[in-house]
This record gives C-alpha cells, sequence and structure tokens, in this order.
C-alpha cells in the first residue's frame, strides 16, 4: 500500500520549488494552510501549503527530534535523487503519446513500478520536472508535448545552450584579445588537446561562431542581428568604432592593416569573383574576338585612324584613345572609346555583380577592377596593334575651343600606340622648348599628334573657363608601400609632374563626354548625367594651385550627382556632360555607352527615364561604397606614413583656413590637410601663410592626428 497522503500534517515529507529546483522538507507545524517546515540544513522557514509540489508523504510521527528529523530528511533527499536519475524518462513520454494529454506524477511512476511509494512519485516528479523540452508542469499534472513541439524546444534549448556557452566563453575571450591589442599581453599559443592554454581559448564551435559575430560587427556595425549578443560580449570593453577589427586582427584571423573599407563595401578584391558567371565571361570573350576577325562580313566596319592613348605606366584597362587632325583654323577630334556595350548581358547575373562593384578601385596596394580582369584588361583593352571593338565620337572645334556637330559611330579600332604621360611629357617639353633632337621613347614618333592635341586641349580649356570653369590643380603624390602585415612601411614620393599631358588627355575626356550630353539631348535620348548645379562667383573661374585658394573655392562647391535629369556642372563649366569615357572602368559609363550603341541600332533608348532612374536607385549605394574605399584607404596609408616617421619632425605647409578655434593646414608634398588648435599658431596666421607643423597622436584606423606644434616659416 502506497505511503503518500493528502495533507500535509506534522511529521508529512513535502516538497516545494524554489531557485528553479524541487526542495524537500519536514512539516513541524500545521495551521490554517501555514506550514512550518525544516530543512535539512537544520533550518526552519514558513509555507504556504499552496505552495508545495503535489506528491506527499511519507507520513512520519510527529515530534521527532531535530537531529532524527534532518536524518530522515537526508535518507529520503538521497533516495529520491538516486531514484530520479534512473527515471526512464523518453520511455515515459513515447508511452504518455496518444495516450493522455495530461497526467500526474503517480500516473508515470506506475507505468514502470508497481505500487510506487512516496519516494519513487517524487523522483518521477523531480525527474519530469527536468525534462521541460518533452514535459510542462501545470499542477498538479505534467502536460505531454507532442513530437512537432518536442523538437522544436529541443531546438530552443540548444540554442540557448550555445548562446550561454558562447556568452561565457566568448566574453573573457574577447578581454584577452584586446589586451592583446593593446599590447599589455602576446597572444598565447593556439591550444592543442589537454594543453595548459586551453582553458583562454573557446572550443572549435565557439571560435567559429565568435569569428562570425566579429566579422558581420566589422562589416556592418549598424546592424542589429547581432546587436544583444554583442553587447554581451563586448561588456566591460571600450565602446570604440573599430573594436571587432582589432580583435580580429589581435586574433591573427586576419592580418594587420586589412582593408575592412571593402567588407563594408561588400566588395571582393582580386580577380576570382567572376567565376560563377564564367559562361557568361566566355559569351563576351566570344563575341568580341568574332566582331574584330577580318573577315569581309565582319559586323563592325574598320575605321583605320592611328589612334594614340596616354595613361599612367600601370594602367592595363585602357579605355580610351584619340587622334586629331587640323581643320582649318580649328581641329577634328576622333575619340576611340572601348565599347563592351556592344555585347553586355544586361540584366544577367553577370551584369548584376559588376552592378554591384559599380566601379574600378585603385588603390596603393592593388587595384580592384570593376570588369573581369580577362575582358576589362584585355578582350575590350585597347591595346596596341589588337583590333578592338569601339564606340567613336568625331567633333569639330573651332580655333576659339567651341565644339561643333558630333557624331557617333561604332567600328573596329587599332591602336598605333599605347603611351605614357611621362614619355608623352617629355616630347611636349622637347617640342616648347625649342630642341631639334626629341627624347628617344615610344611617345616621340607620335609628337605632331601630341602637338596638335595639346593645342586643342589648351583651347578648349580656354572656352571652359570663359563659361566659368573652376580647375583645381592639384597634385597626387605616389604612395608607395614595402613588406608585408606588420612589417608594412609606407613612403611618399611626389609624381613625375606631366601637367600638359595631363591636361591633353583630360580636355579631351571632358570635351567627349560634353559632346555626347549634346548629340543626346538633340536626340531625345535619356541618359544618366554628372551634376554640380551652384552658383559660382565669376572670380572663382580660373586655374588654380595655392591651397588656400583651392579650399575656398571647394568651400563654395558642392560635390556633384549623378542623376537622370540633365542639369549644369559647374566646375567643369558645361551645361551638361554625361560621364561615357570610362566603361570599363565606371558602370555608369556603361549604360551610357549601352543607351547610345542601342539607338544607333534601332532608333530608341535601351532604357526610358524611368529605368534609368530605377536603376539608379541600385547603383548609387554601390557607387557611394566604393567611393568610401576610394577616399579613406589611401588616407589610411597616409597616416600610417606620419605615425611611422614619428612625432619630432617638421612638416611644411601652408594655413588654408583659421578661426578662433582652430587653424587648418594644407600639406602639399603629402596632399593631406590636419588641423590644430589655434593656440598653437602665431597670432599673425591666415590663409597662404607658410608654417611647418609637427605631427603626433596619429591613429591610422580611427583617421586621427593632430597638430601638436606649429611654427611660422619667415
Amino acid at each position: 500500500m502506497s505511503d503518500c497522503v493528502r495533507y500535509p500534517a506534522p511529521g508529512c515529507i513535502v516538497e516545494y520549488m524554489e531557485g528553479n529546483a524541487p526542495q524537500i522538507a519536514l512539516v513541524t507545524e500545521e495551521a490554517g494552510g501555514r506550514l512550518r517546515l525544516l530543512l535539512p540544513n537544520r533550518r526552519e522557514t514558513r509555507l504556504n501549503a499552496a505552495r508545495l509540489l503535489p506528491w506527499l508523504g511519507p507520513l512520519h510521527p510527529a515530534g521527532l527530534g531535530r537531529e532524527d528529523a534532518v536524518r530522515l530528511l537526508e535518507s529520503h533527499r538521497k533516495a529520491r535523487e538516486e531514484q530520479a536519475a534512473a527515471v526512464p524518462l523518453m520511455e515515459a513520454w513515447e508511452l504518455a503519446q496518444g495516450e493522455v494529454h495530461a497526467a500526474p506524477a503517480r500516473w508515470f511512476a506506475e507505468l514502470f513500478v508497481s505500487g510506487p511509494d512516496a519516494d519513487a512519485v517524487a523522483a518521477y516528479g523531480r525527474a519530469l520536472l527536468s525534462c521541460k523540452s518533452h514535459f510542462r508542469f501545470q499542477p498538479p499534472d505534467f502536460q505531454v508535448f507532442p513530437a512537432e513541439m518536442v523538437e522544436k524546444r529541443l531546438a530552443e534549448q540548444k540554442s540557448q545552450q550555445q548562446r550561454e556557452a558562447l556568452i561565457t566563453g566568448g566574453a573573457a575571450f574577447f578581454r584577452m584579445l584586446w589586451d592583446v591589442a593593446c599590447k599589455k599581453r602576446v597572444l598565447p599559443p593556439r591550444p592543442e588537446a589537454g594543453s595548459e592554454n586551453a582553458t583562454e581559448w573557446p572550443a572549435p564551435d565557439i571560435a567559429a561562431r565568435l569569428k562570425d559575430v566579429l566579422l558581420a560587427r566589422m562589416r556592418d556595425p549598424e546592424s542589429q542581428e547581432h546587436e544583444a549578443l554583442w553587447r554581451m560580449l563586448a561588456k566591460g570593453l571600450p565602446d570604440v568604432q573599430h573594436l571587432p577589427l582589432q580583435l580580429l586582427v589581435a586574433w591573427g584571423e586576419l592580418p594587420p592593416h586589412y582593408n575592412f573599407w571593402l567588407d563594408r563595401a561588400d566588395y571582393a578584391p582580386g580577380d576570382a569573383w567572376w567565376q560563377p558567371h564564367a559562361g557568361e565571361v566566355n559569351a563576351l570573350l566570344h563575341a568580341a574576338a568574332e566582331a574584330c576577325a577580318p573577315s569581309a562580313d565582319t559586323k563592325l566596319p574598320a575605321c583605320d585612324l592611328p589612334f594614340i592613348s596616354i595613361d599612367s605606366a600601370s594602367t592595363r584597362d585602357v579605355d580610351d584613345a584619340f587622334y586629331v587632325e587640323a581643320d582649318g583654323a580649328g581641329f577634328s577630334l576622333t575619340l576611340a572609346l572601348a565599347c563592351p556595350a556592344l555585347f553586355w548581358p544586361f540584366g544577367g547575373l553577370l551584369d548584376k555583380a559588376v552592378l554591384h562593384r559599380g566601379t574600378s578601385i585603385y588603390l596603393p596596394e592593388g587595384n580592384c577592377h570593376m570588369l573581369p580582369e580577362i575582358l576589362g584588361t584585355r578582350a575590350f583593352s585597347l591595346l596596341a596593334g589588337e583590333p578592338r571593338p569601339a564606340l567613336c565620337v568625331r567633333v569639330g572645334i573651332d580655333a576659339a575651343g567651341k565644339a561643333g556637330v558630333c557624331e557617333i559611330f561604332t567600328a573596329r579600332a587599332r591602336l598605333a600606340a599605347n603611351l605614357t604621360y611621362k614619355d608623352s611629357q617629355a616630347v611636349l617639353d622637347a617640342q616648347a622648348a625649342g630642341a631639334g633632337a626629341l627624347p628617344d621613347n615610344p611617345a616621340a614618333p607620335h609628337a605632331a599628334l601630341l602637338r596638335l592635341g595639346l593645342a586643342l586641349a589648351r583651347a578648349r580649356q580656354k572656352a571652359r573657363i570663359a563659361a566659368g570653369a573652376v580647375i583645381m590643380d592639384r597634385p597626387d603624390p605616389i604612395i608607395r608601400l614595402q613588406g608585408e602585415g606588420a612589417a608594412t612601411s609606407v613612403d611618399i614620393e611626389p609624381d613625375v609632374p606631366t601637367p600638359d599631358a595631363q591636361m591633353l588627355v583630360a580636355e579631351m575626356m571632358i570635351l567627349a563626354s560634353a559632346a555626347v550630353a549634346r548629340w543626346a539631348h538633340e536626340h531625345g535620348l535619356p541618359m544618366l548625367h554628372r551634376v554640380q548645379d551652384v552658383a559660382l562667383p565669376r572670380e572663382y573661374a580660373g586655374v588654380w594651385t595655392a591651397p588656400q585658394d583651392m579650399s575656398r573655392i571647394m568651400r563654395a562647391l558642392t560635390p556633384s550627382s549623378l542623376e537622370v535629369q540633365a542639369r549644369p556642372h559647374a566646375a567643369l563649366g558645361l551645361a551638361r556632360y554625361t560621364p561615357v569615357t570610362s566603361p570599363l572602368r565606371r558602370y555608369p559609363d556603361l549604360v551610357n555607352e549601352a543607351q547610345v550603341v542601342h539607338f544607333l541600332r534601332t532608333g530608341t533608348p535601351f532604357r526610358d527615364a524611368a529605368a534609368l532612374a530605377d536603376l539608379l536607385a541600385a547603383l548609387l549605394p554601390a557607387l557611394d561604397a566604393a567611393g568610401q574605399v576610394q577616399r579613406f584607404r589611401p588616407r589610411y596609408w597616409k597616416l600610417l606614413y606620419f605615425r611611422q616617421k614619428g612625432d619630432k619632425v617638421w612638416w611644411p605647409g601652408v594655413i588654408t583656413e583659421e578661426n578662433d578655434t582652430f587653424v587648418s593646414v594644407s600639406l602639399p608634398e603629402q596632399g593631406m590637410f590636419v588641423r590644430g588648435k589655434r593656440r598653437l599658431f602665431d597670432e599673425r596666421a591666415c590663409p597662404g601663410m607658410a608654417v611647418t607643423v609637427r605631427l603626433g597622436k596619429v591613429q591610422p584606423l580611427y583617421n586621427e592626428i593632430q597638430i601638436m606644434e606649429a611654427a611660422t616659416v619667415d
């Protein structure tokens, strides 16, 4: 016969929940549902009978001595714990499936024990309470979960356990990594089985999860995906912007000087990103080769002009070339532009990947090309001696630099030469000096064409300035890197000046984009336009070289924007400007080229204005993200250069702006602007004053640098 009882009289063994676990006690007094209980630790407590768990007994004689009562409690507790550990919970759950929706602990005990006593019933109750994935306690019964609910709760339970392990181990690990990042300690060796430092490293599965969290936070600090988890893991660490990156570098999961800006832009470096689209790439290679095949029925007519290109020595994606002829008192300019738009699979997976990149990125550590290199630097690049599909733009320019009628056609172009700025400038300098002999370089055979091109460019620049153009002649120094990882050293040196050669190319590219913009307007063809619609004082027009002047004028200029609606571009001095000259490097140029090519073929645009506006919604974020990489990454290397030089070096500069609080200084040789407190400068400090400054507190990762001391140059 069972020793369970119905009411907790004095001498009765009872259990209640506290601290999320069942507690055993002996009733010593009872009055109106209020109980006085003796606990195994010899303490007493008072409890309402309603809080008792629904298994009571056995009932022992009242008035037991305290020591006897404690020994009795211990024996019952031990018996219940041992029996609870042996309860076949999964068998009980399976037997209950389909039989009952809910049942008391006694029902489950009777499945396996004949006439279970109070300790056995309590043991089953304890076991069922611990199995929250399969049962829910709804006094006085245990609800039996169906299989679907059990599967869901097991998954939730596992996730919660993993989260707790992640937070417990991850927070300590992050603190250790921060100490490593701050150089307070050395990263301990990665643990092997049984190694002494195994406790300092998380388990492999936890480590993989921590790495994923850090990478996600580095790529998108504003993401809410891991926000709550991140707060727990980073608790006690400084709330700094690039903490995830610093921890990953300290961990050794990322190299020193890692370019996290590419991750933020979701821009894949290297040239493997297009491999999933190899089929589309191969189709483009075939189409380009077929169009330029030397057969009578070729799709593209030949344009036999001896075009030349001028680029930097490192350029591999040549997307523009020119040929100039004298035309009376003026000029006839024909530009050949690389033309991937003739065959480009717009709307395909390759196109979507290229649109996501948006533009090529040129960095000191290496270039990231918008197109697959096999296309952008080979199949469509205008390489000398190789026939290439081209979009040709022909426009006449009078002696005053005014552009005339524009003619556009597609053709096969074969360049006579790929020249560099340096070689072209040497030839132009020799001609300007009246030297009888030209330099012995690849540009010399094209001296006449270069001379004519420079005359055209000067006429065009003069005309643009008359129309209000603002030209900033700011030299861009070269950043050179040596070594790898933490041993990387930075050097900054001025580039070889090639003002005439660069101006020649720049004016021709501006002319081409302006001519195509006007042609598109005349034919009612919607395009993407580069816009800077701001009113500038007339005196701002001209070529500016002094840092203080450029800084003053730049404050009046608003950044240009890419829009469907054509509006003026103030700094260029143009009524409308349609970028089209770099289809290998910039997606807007590829789109505009496609508009022109489709119109030449069909008389209709490839996209109407509404479709272009929809395209911009996807394109602009990609361009903005890539633009951040292009702006911030070279600046990072410049800041590292200053830090490596130390805070004892004095740097020449020019004050560009000053107020009661701060003074801004241009460092022309390094292409940098720095700022310092007004009190560091002479009271005569004003824009245009030459100074030398000592720099310190340089944090390249956080884009921080301060002027520590300043002196006026007499």
